[in-house]
């Protein structure tokens, strides 16, 4: 049975060929190869050209590993601290919402205003 791909929306494309382009960037400003960043990576160098071409394919922690290598920002945060405190006050947040979410049963909508 083949592999279904879904197709992406037109601006998830731009995004991913945007942060690829950002990655090859920051490889080349390292005057790294392709392969020498796969090997940083633990990843194969066609991985690496792929996600630099915009390729859908890798993982998204593979793509936050190679941008963090290169020193491209993620989340356009330049502090590492910086992420776990956003990562602290994401579950923060979190925990003050509801486990679930319970739809309402057979209600019809009261939209007579």
């Amino acid at each position: 049975m083949a592999k279904r791909t879904v197709p992406l929306r037109p601006h998830v494309q731009d995004a991913l060929t945007v942060w690829g382009h950002l990655i090859r960037q920051g490889r080349i400003d390292r005057k790294w190869t392709a392969k020498e960043l796969a090997a940083r990576a633990n990843v194969s160098e066609q991985t690496v050209r792929s996600v630099e071409a915009g390729g859908r394919g890798a993982a998204v922690g593979t793509m936050m590993d190679l941008a963090d290598l290169v020193g491209v920002p993620i989340f356009g945060v330049e502090d590492r601290s910086e992420i776990a405190i956003r990562r602290q006050r994401g579950e923060e947040m979190l925990a003050l919402l509801p486990s679930r979410v319970r739809r309402p049963k057979n209600r019809s909508t009261d939209d007579d205003f």
